[in-house]
């Protein structure tokens, strides 16, 4: 009798355990930046069709090249609209902070962190603001530290921004890193950069020391 309840028990549980077998086998857990290519041209995509978007043609092409896409623009969600006049021409000066994200994956909701100058909720009087020409590559914060941070999207970005302006600007990876990875971002990003410029000046024009 005692051998007959362990047959039976054996028969209850394989069929169970080959189940389980079976799950983990077919239940490929998917990796952060599995299929980036195509959930980045998807993102991008939705981007564009959203009317509300700002739509800036990148300053190397120009609105009578036949061969323009939607990968020649940089998006931009205005979050506020400055006081200024003058947008920064490609030989000016900005004062400017910045944050850059990968679009939203498995792991971070809002997308990935991968560079930012300010910390926590944008705030004009918190906020840690750079210095740079902006057709130089390399850009100085106020503690002296150099880096390299300019993409043909950022720059058209600051091309187009006012003293006072604060910008949420979706730049294609055609007009950012393209399709190698470069340090944290993996090839085929769009980035996604929150900008705010505080000042915008022109060749041979002061400005007091920024705080």
């Amino acid at each position: 009798m005692k051998n007959l309840k362990y047959i039976w028990l054996a028969l209850i549980l394989f069929p169970l355990v080959g189940m389980v077998s079976s799950c983990s086998e077919d239940e490929t857990e998917e990796g952060e930046f599995d299929n980036w290519k195509q959930k980045n041209e998807t993102y991008f995509n939705q981007v564009v069709s959203n009317p509300s978007y700002k739509k800036i043609l990148t300053y190397t092409k120009d609105t009578t090249n036949p061969s323009i896409t939607d990968a020649d623009y940089i998006y931009v969600d205005v979050l506020e609209e400055g006081s200024g006049t003058e947008t920064a021409l490609f030989t000016d000066s900005v004062f400017y902070t910045y944050r850059g994200r990968l679009i939203p994956s498995k792991t971070y909701e809002k997308g990935y962190v991968f560079d930012q100058s300010f910390l926590g909720d944008f705030d004009w009087s918190k906020s840690a603001m750079l210095k740079a020409c902006v057709s130089w590559n390399k850009v100085t914060t106020t503690s002296g530290t150099t880096t390299s941070l300019f993409t043909e999207g950022f720059c058209t970005a600051l091309q187009h921004m006012k003293k006072g302006d604060h910008w949420l600007v979706y730049i294609p990876y055609q007009l950012a890193y393209g399709e190698t990875t470069s340090s944290s971002i993996p090839g085929y990003s769009t980035l996604v950069f929150e900008i705010a410029v505080a000042d915008v000046w022109h060749p041979g024009e002061s400005r007091p020391a920024f705080k």
